[in-house]
């Protein structure tokens, strides 16, 4: 943010909305933050005062629902202190507290007046002089103010107020009267909505919206974000276009120079690769060959791993030459267990984009996607996930693998997700039975980025890791899963790296 910019703004403190809301909140203007119970406000708000205090800005939290114990207690919950930059100021019922001696600022909110409500509020506004304000909530002015028509003057009474006096104001709504009542909408500069979803399994996620922001470009749609200790973070939705780095493409080898030829001699730098095939093919053994190649070459990787243990992965991968825990300890590997029943797409790309732009990550496995699925309900909306995450990577020259885990083990095959028009480079896995035994094989049926074989290729994971045949001349019908024998002298079988 620039020097100007600090001067008209006020920044919200809160990790991601300030990049949504282009800088913060225009200092001066009344603005609404609404969501059902629960959804972040009152987290949000704390931290709005707090930010301002760091800046210089005294702040004032009114508070018509809560007393100033449960958000001092809300505050350190987070390892916040609200202190003599922020002043609480209540307006509860005093039946509440048990001490006689509690400040006169305890008045019954329920019997007041409107005017002498609001009048109290000016009166705690001007003794305090604050450059933040926080009116925590409209609820109880809409009760008090009994029709439309009141509450609207009201709300109108009181942004003029504080416009005169240069306060930047937050007003909070819990939206739980007349939720559909739009009239703060109309007044407000600035509106964010907040949203809980509550899905069939797995953890509440959440997410917000700037519904409207006066003479502030601002980054629309809807943005996933997360209440845990340390307040809110807000992860503002991936537009791959705003992301392009220049880079010389190298050509990314595998060090298995069968595997490298069937690639035309390998995978293009900043591009992406996807592995298609049924369980038990190998796909994250083929991703593992790149991921150890390029560590190798001094690159550094990172994984996402959706559908393993890490403890097993690295017993496992060991065995095959892989020393994933012996790189991740040189700093050479990232690796991340991912679960989906617990993170949002947007916190995943999130995950995904601190890797590459601050780890420094030039390659990049997700295995796989039907555990990132897994969190997204809706296939459109995943592969327009994918689709942004797959641009931004290949715009900041990261070179992406994914596996994608097709229903069925022989004949005709059906992926839960079909994204390989989004894919630069596709690589398909297939059982065939030859010769009374099950075997695999491997063809790249598409490759955007210059030559590769037609050819299919036999292939074997065994202790060593993995190896690659010939290309398998003397069969059709290989991909289907019961080929037919052509010529034995050229089946290409026998003569593989498999026996």
């Amino acid at each position: 943010m620039s020097a100007e910019d600090k001067q008209v703004m006020a920044r919200t403190g809160v990790p991601g909305l300030d990049d949504i809301l282009s800088g913060g909140l225009s200092k001066g203007h009344v603005f609404l933050l609404e969501g059902s119970p629960g959804t972040g406000k009152t987290t949000i708000a704390l931290r709005f005062l707090l930010a301002g205090g760091e800046d210089g800005d005294k702040g004032l939290y009114i508070t018509l629902s809560e007393t100033e114990r449960e958000l001092r207690e809300s505050a350190a919950s987070h390892g916040w202190t609200i202190g003599e930059s922020v002043e609480v100021f209540e307006l509860v019922p005093p039946e509440v507290a048990l001490d006689s001696d509690r400040e006169q600022s305890l008045l019954y909110s329920s019997d007041l007046e409107l005017g002498e409500a609001t009048r109290t509020i000016f009166e705690a506004f001007e003794r305090v002089r604050p450059a933040r304000v926080v009116l925590d909530s409209l609820s109880e002015i809409r009760l008090l103010a009994q029709s439309s028509l009141r509450y609207r003057r009201q709300i109108l009474s009181l942004k003029h107020y504080f416009a005169q006096q240069g306060a930047t104001v937050l007003l909070l709504d819990d939206l739980t009267s007349e939720s559909m009542d739009k009239t703060v909408h109309s007044v407000a500069h600035g509106v964010i909505k907040l949203e809980e979803l509550a899905p069939a399994y797995g953890a509440e996620r959440r997410r917000l919206r700037v519904m409207k922001y006066r003479g502030r470009a601002f980054r629309g749609g809807y943005h996933d974000f997360t209440i845990r200790n340390g307040g809110v973070s807000v992860f503002p939705r991936l537009v791959a276009a705003e992301h392009r780095t220049g880079f010389t493409r190298t050509r990314m080898t595998s060090d298995i120079a069968e595997l490298d030829a069937l690639l035309g001699g390998g995978i293009e730098q900043g591009s992406s690769t996807l592995i298609l095939g049924p369980a038990g093919t190998g796909k994250s053994t083929f991703t593992f060959q790149f991921i150890s190649a390029a560590i190798a070459r001094g690159e550094k990787a990172a994984m996402f791993i959706f559908d393993e243990e890490l403890g097993l992965l690295f017993d496992r991968t060991k065995a095959m030459g892989f020393d994933f825990q012996a790189m991740q300890k040189e700093g050479l590997l990232h690796i991340e267990q991912v679960d989906a029943a617990e993170l949002s797409p947007g916190e995943f790309a999130h995950r995904v984009r601190q890797r590459v732009d601050e780890g420094g990550m030039k390659t990049v496995l997700i295995d796989s996607l039907n555990g990132y699925q897994a969190s997204m309900p809706e296939e459109n909306a995943l592969v327009l996930h994918i689709h942004e995450l797959l641009q931004y990577l290949n715009r900041r020259g990261a070179t992406t693998f994914l596996t994608v885990a097709q229903h069925g083990l022989v004949g005709d095959m059906k992926a839960p997700v079909d994204i390989t028009y989004l894919a630069d480079t596709v690589i398909l896995l297939r059982y065939f039975e030859a010769l009374g035994t099950v075997r695999r094989a491997v063809s790249v049926i598409k490759k955007r980025a210059g030559f590769h074989e037609d050819t299919i290729r036999e292939y074997r994971i065994a202790e060593n890791g993995l190896t690659l045949g010939q290309p398998i001349r003397g069969f059709q019908g290989v991909l289907r899963g019961v080929p037919t024998l052509i010529e034995q002298a050229n089946a290409g079988v026998a003569n593989t790296a498999t026996d």
